[in-house]
């Protein structure tokens, strides 16, 4: 057997990982210790991990999150109100399968954007197509996309996320052109796919921040009978760890 024409085959296929395995198996000398079965097993893992990495990576590029955060990271010690049985849970993403969404409110500081950036992350190792939105930036965003013509394309990209977080919501009301946006977003993704809405708001206040009643009807309908809610307390957390000379907040 010629090793070099089937590592180069393998290059040629664009099966990287079984190369790289292959390669690293027999220049170490370790094939003779594999049964035939064993080695095919052993490559086959290397070009499934290979692939499955790559496309996480992509993932999480494409999310472009606010932060590098995963559920592991999350601190559960902080007195914050936040569960870690009901976080823990929505690591299977059942919740995504589901089309459920999930509301997560606090003062500013508690770690809301945090927790939704390491759901969003999850949701990339499951394979999970997500993206992350400021709201602050978003809907000026959309509203220049009107003006140049690419409203309706950048629209249809984000209805084909499996997961959609949206940050910041309510921090300041909204214009008649975004609260539309807003409804035609979550029109489109109602029961169809999940979406991560983080406010320092309570929902009870949202309908002000909408600004007209009909809308916000409309919007909250869509997105609140079909959400887990998490209802972060306490003080800033980036306070007391800028106070106590520690490291940020999780």
């Amino acid at each position: 057997m010629n090793n070099t024409a089937t590592l180069e085959k393998m290059n040629q296929m664009k099966l990287y990982g079984m190369a790289r395995a292959f390669k690293t198996t027999f220049e170490a000398g370790m094939n003779h210790k594999f049964t035939t079965d064993e080695l095919m097993a052993h490559l086959i893992d290397s070009e499934w991990d290979e692939r499955y990495n790559r496309k996480l990576n992509r993932l999480i590029q494409l999310a472009k999150f606010r932060y590098q955060a995963c559920l592991e990271q999350v601190d559960f010690m902080l007195n914050r109100n936040l569960d870690k049985n009901t976080i823990l849970r929505f690591s299977d993403g059942n919740w995504i399968s589901e089309k459920r969404n999930i509301i997560i409110t606090g003062p500013t500081g508690v770690g809301k954007s945090f927790i939704a950036a390491a759901l969003g992350h999850q949701a990339c190792v499951l394979g999970f197509k997500t993206v992350y939105f400021n709201c602050s930036k978003l809907f000026p965003m959309l509203t220049l996309y009107k003006a140049d013509g690419t409203y309706f394309k950048q629209i249809n990209k984000i209805q084909k996320q499996d997961v959609l977080i949206l940050d910041d919501f309510g921090l300041q009301k909204l214009e008649i052109q975004s609260r539309l946006a807003l409804l035609e977003i979550i029109e489109d993704r109602h029961g169809i796919r999940s979406t991560v809405i983080v406010s320092q708001l309570p929902v009870s206040s949202w309908h002000e921040i909408i600004g007209d009643k009909t809308i916000a009807d409309a919007i909250c309908d869509r997105i609140i009978h079909t959400a887990y809610r998490l209802e972060m307390k306490g003080e800033s957390v980036r306070k007391k760890y800028q106070n106590n000379g520690s490291k940020p907040a999780t």
